[in-house]
C-alpha cells in the first residue's frame, strides 16, 4: 500500500495497543515508524530496475525478520521514554505495527516475500488497489481524533472503529473480488475462451470496478467489470503474448525474475528495434507501470546488462473520466 496508508495503519495500531499506558503521542509516533520502516527497503540499490522492482518487498516485508527486529526496537523505544517496565506492551504494539504493514501489502497484487527465509514466494492476493481512500480514510480519522483527545475514551474509542471500518473495507474487497471472479468464469465460458490463468484485481482507487485479465494460448484478454454494472457479463479484448519472442528472451535473467514474479502474467513485444516485457497485472492495455526493454533487435540480438524501465501510464484527460464513468457502470470501451 502507500506510504501514507501504512503510517496511518501503524499510528493506529501503536494507539490501540498502547491504550492509556503511555501518552497517545508517543504511541501513535512508534506505531507510525514502525508502520513505516518496511518501506526504506526502495532505497536500496540491487543494480538494475528488474532486481529492484522484484527484491521490494523482501527482508524488510517478511516477517520473520521483522518479528527478531522487533525485539531490540521495543527495548530502544522502553528505554528511551523510561518506561522499561512495560517494555513488553511496547514490544506488542512495535511487532503488531511492524507485521501488519507486509500484511496489508499483500493484500495488494505486487508480490511481499512473507515468509523469508524459508520461501521466496511473492504473495499477492490483489483484492485492493495500492491506494484506496476508503481504506486510509478510517485509520486517519481515528488515530487524528485519539490524538486530539489526549486519551480519553472517546478518543480510543474512535481508533478502534477506524480499525474496525478499515479491515471490514479489506475484507468487503475479497468478498467483491471472489464475486467477480465468478462473473468472469462463466464470461469467459460463454465466449469460448479456455484461461489458464486468470486475474481479478480492483481499477485505481476504488473497489466498485474490476479489471480482469485472462491468459490463454497465445493471447491475454482484458475485461472490465463494475459491480454497479446492468449485466453480469464481462466483454473481454485479445492481446498478442509475444510468444513468438521467447525463445530469443526466455532465459534472460531479467526476463525470468519478471515471469516468476508476475505469476506468469507477463507479455513480450517488440517496439521498433527494442524487445520489452510487461507485468501484466499493474497497469492496463496498453500503458503498464513496470516495463522493461531486456534487449535490441540487432545482427546478432544484443542483451542489454541492465534493463531499462519504460513506465506507461493512460493518459489522465481520457483515463480518470473513463474510470469514473465505468465505475458508475456505463458500459464505456477503455481508453487506449
Amino acid at each position: 500500500m502507500d506510504s501514507l496508508s501504512q503510517l496511518a495503519l501503524g499510528a493506529a495500531v501503536g494507539v490501540a495497543t498502547m491504550g492509556r499506558r503511555t501518552a497517545i503521542w508517543k504511541a501513535a509516533l512508534w506505531g507510525a515508524v514502525a508502520g513505516t520502516l518496511p518501506d526504506l527497503d526502495v532505497f536500496i540499490d540491487h543494480g538494475d530496475p528488474v532486481r529492484n522492482m522484484v527484491l521490494h518487498r523482501a527482508e524488510t516485508h517478511s516477517l520473520f525478520w521483522l518479528t527478531l527486529f522487533s525485539l531490540p526496537l521495543a527495548a530502544l523505544v522502553a528505554r528511551l521514554h523510561g518506561q522499561w517496565a512495560i517494555w513488553q506492551r511496547w514490544w506488542l504494539a512495535l511487532w503488531l505495527a511492524l507485521v501488519t504493514h507486509p500484511l496489508l501489502d499483500t493484500m495488494t497484487v505486487y508480490g511481499t516475500q512473507l515468509a523469508l527465509p524459508f520461501s521466496e514466494h511473492p504473495f499477492g492476493v490483489g483484492s485492493i488497489f495500492i491506494i484506496d481512500p476508503l481504506y486510509t480514510l478510517p485509520l486517519l480519522v481515528g488515530a487524528g481524533w485519539a490524538l486530539a483527545a489526549r486519551g480519553r475514551a472517546g478518543g480510543l474509542h474512535a481508533n478502534a472503529l477506524g480499525l474496525l471500518l478499515s479491515t471490514a473495507y479489506l475484507a468487503w474487497g475479497v468478498v467483491a473480488q471472489q464475486h467477480v471472479e465468478r462473473i468472469a468464469r462463466e464470461s469467459l465460458a460463454r465466449q469460448g475462451i479456455v484461461a489458464e490463468q486468470l486475474l481479478v484485481t480492483p481499477a485505481p482507487l476504488n473497489t466498485l470496478l474490476w479489471r480482469v485479465v485472462a491468459m490463454s494460448g497465445a493471447h491475454y484478454h482484458e475485461g472490465f467489470y463494475s459491480l454497479l454494472d446492468a449485466e453480469p457479463t464481462v466483454h473481454f479484448d485479445p492481446f498478442d503474448r509475444g510468444q513468438s519472442l521467447a525463445g530469443e528472451l526466455q532465459n534472460l535473467d531479467s526476463v525470468r525474475r519478471i515471469a516468476a514474479f508476475s505469476h506468469g502474467f507477463y507479455k513480450l513485444e517488440q517496439a521498433g528495434t527494442q524487445l520489452l516485457i510487461s507485468d501484466l497485472r499493474m497497469g492496463q492495455e496498453p500503458a503498464y507501470a513496470f516495463r522493461f526493454v531486456v534487449a535490441e533487435r540487432h545482427s546478432p540480438l544484443q542483451i542489454l546488462e541492465r534493463p531499462v524501465q519504460q513506465s506507461a501510464r493512460i493518459d489522465l484527460a481520457r483515463g480518470l473520466p473513463w474510470l469514473w464513468r465505468r465505475m458508475l457502470g456505463d458500459p464505456l470501451p477503455p481508453p487506449r
